[in-house]
């Protein structure tokens, strides 16, 4: 079915290059892939545990990811689009759900017990021997100023500085303790968190903030990953030459997505390429836009860069969207099976 018989299914691959060593092969990776484009492929909604492993397999991706599900009442507008699967949402920078002591107190944070893992466990029984399962979530910082707008959080982190670390202490302790929970399960290979702390022209906040509120969080992540002894992505978006470090301090085995507007990936792998794997890198917006030629070619070009001496596993520089060329995703694909062997 589509690629399998292009090249065995081995998680042992993606395990060795997410700890930046150099295996058989360069595995694939996403974020994730949208219904869309997996209907599209398939021909069919892909929906059950048992359908998605299926799908990945297909493909050629040695893992199924998975996340526990809860309910953050985020401060987010949507756009609902009838044609689509899914709502496109955004964050509203203006509006606040937390802006002071009295909305803070009266805000519904959402629990441990709240959380539901259910799919992961489910994962847990379905998936092949010669796969694993990534358990990923994420968005600490980021469930912070959605919930408080950014123009709020942005004043607030001045004006009320205890306000804005007890957001950090209340979100990041129910998130915190989904890593907890999946770095108890067996069958869970690698730990996955997500969290935009960067755009393309630099980071969202100052350092400093970051290093007081953010790392701290994904520190103990990092430890949660290290004493299992299994592999810790991190993704971001944006320029992280500032941060580089402290990611690097908090035990991060493996970075994502590397964006190419924010981060060249030859200067990525010449200057961190001995202390972290890289994942990603495709660009979105060619693979929504250019030829399957180019696309191709681009691949190659990562292939050669990114993948010299192991340490890189392939991938769009952020997730398969909904507006991409099918056919320029699966040539991305494709052009890693077989031309991506060590």
């Amino acid at each position: 079915m589509m690629f399998e018989h292009l090249r065995k299914i081995d998680f042992e691959r993606l395990d060795k290059t997410l700890r930046n060593q150099k295996a058989d092969a360069i595995p694939l990776i996403e974020l994730g892939i949208h219904p869309d484009i997996k209907r599209e492929i398939t021909g069919k909604p892909v929906v059950t545990v048992h359908e998605d492993i299926q799908f990945m397999r297909s493909l050629g991706y040695d893992f199924l990811k998975v996340q526990p599900r809860i309910d953050l009442e985020l401060n987010r507008k949507k756009a609902e689009d009838e044609s689509k699967s899914t709502d496109r949402s955004w964050s509203s920078e203006h509006d606040s759900l937390v802006k002071d002591w009295e909305s803070f107190e009266a805000y519904p944070f959402p629990k441990r017990e709240d959380i539901n893992y259910s799919r992961l466990e489910e994962a847990g029984k379905l998936i092949p021997d010669d796969m694993g399962i990534i358990g990923q979530y994420g968005d600490i910082y980021t469930s912070v100023w959605e919930t408080m707008g950014f123009e709020t959080f942005s004043m607030l982190m001045y004006e009320e500085p205890d306000l804005v670390a007890e957001m950090f202490r209340r979100i990041g302790d129910v998130i915190y303790s989904m890593f907890e929970v999946m770095a108890q399960m067996d069958f869970v290979k690698v730990l996955w968190y997500s969290d935009d702390i960067a755009y393309s022209s630099g980071l969202m906040v100052d350092p400093d903030f970051l290093r007081e509120h953010f790392f701290p969080w994904l520190k103990k992540i990092g430890k949660l990953a290290t004493a299992r002894n299994i592999p810790f992505i991190y993704h971001s978006d944006g320029v992280l030459y500032d941060v580089m470090e402290d990611i690097l301090d908090c035990g991060v085995t493996a970075l994502h997505p590397l964006e190419p507007i924010s981060m060249d990936i030859g200067e990525l792998k010449n200057r961190y390429g001995d202390k972290i794997a890289l994942c990603g890198g495709i660009d979105v917006d060619q693979l929504a836009r250019a030829s399957t030629d180019t696309i191709r070619n681009l691949t190659r070009k990562y292939i050669r860069i990114a993948g010299k001496n192991g340490g890189w596993a392939a991938g769009s520089s952020n997730s398969i969207t909904e507006y991409m060329k099918t056919e320029n995703v699966l040539a991305m694909i494709e052009t890693v099976l077989k031309e991506g062997s060590y």
